[in-house]
């Protein structure tokens, strides 16, 4: 190979290096010249698109008079969490961008309470509303988390089980929160049933057979089976 994979690289190429030979996948990729140049403009193109739609996204923010509609608001805030998703799994260093992020959204806050004046219900929603931001935005700090949860995700349905099979112990363990109970128990049943289906082929799946088995047990301890 003459191109290096990136030292920050983005959703598509993540996944293609996590696919690259892997028997866990069907028809897995070789990592070729080939395959690595077309993963690297796919995640350019996704960062030039970002990079483009967040700066549209901040001077429409910036530019917020005194007296807007919760409706814009609201809307606002939506397209602010959607946006520091995306700068979790494009490539390059987005710190700041996702910094920004959080204090457009802590201005917007401090807004919105100033408008629930003294109803103690309005500002108690408020309060699970920053709790259960905070802990999304904690999840996506897990690169597999951001590549499953992108609108655009590289990511295949298909491909779940061996992705969740091919990741290590710390990303697994913050990926599955994502699931409830019934999708735990199918991906568990098709986790099985993959891993049978190529040790009888005669892999060796005994790291993945790992996986399964930390898969379980994170069900059994969150009282979903």
């Amino acid at each position: 190979m003459i191109i290096k994979p990136s030292e920050q690289p983005g959703s598509h190429e993540r996944h293609l290096l996590r696919k690259a030979s892997n028997p866990l996948f069907p028809n897995a990729p070789t990592l070729d010249d080939d395959n690595l140049i077309d993963a690297q403009r796919l995640d350019h193109e996704a960062l030039q698109t970002f990079n483009t739609e967040f700066r549209a996204l901040l001077e429409e923010t910036t530019s917020l008079t005194g007296n807007v509609e919760s409706e814009v608001i609201l809307q606002l805030k939506d397209r602010l969490d959607r946006a520091y998703e995306s700068a979790s799994s494009i490539g390059s260093d987005t710190t700041a961008m996702k910094g920004a992020i959080r204090k457009l959204l802590g201005f917007m806050m401090t807004s919105v309470r100033r408008g629930a004046g003294n109803d103690a219900q309005a500002h108690l929603e408020l309060d699970q509303e920053e709790m259960a931001r905070e802990a999304h935005f904690a999840l996506l700090d897990a690169p597999l988390v951001a590549d499953l949860l992108h609108p655009a995700s590289p990511i295949h349905p298909d491909e779940l089980v061996p992705t969740l099979l091919s990741a290590d112990k710390d990303e697994l363990q913050l990926a599955l929160q994502m699931f409830d109970e019934v999708q735990l128990l199918a991906i568990l049943s098709q986790g099985a049933a993959l891993l049978e289906q190529l040790q009888g082929a005669g892999v060796n799946v005994s790291i993945p057979q790992e996986k399964l088995a930390f898969m379980q047990g994170y069900a059994e301890f969150a009282g979903g089976l």
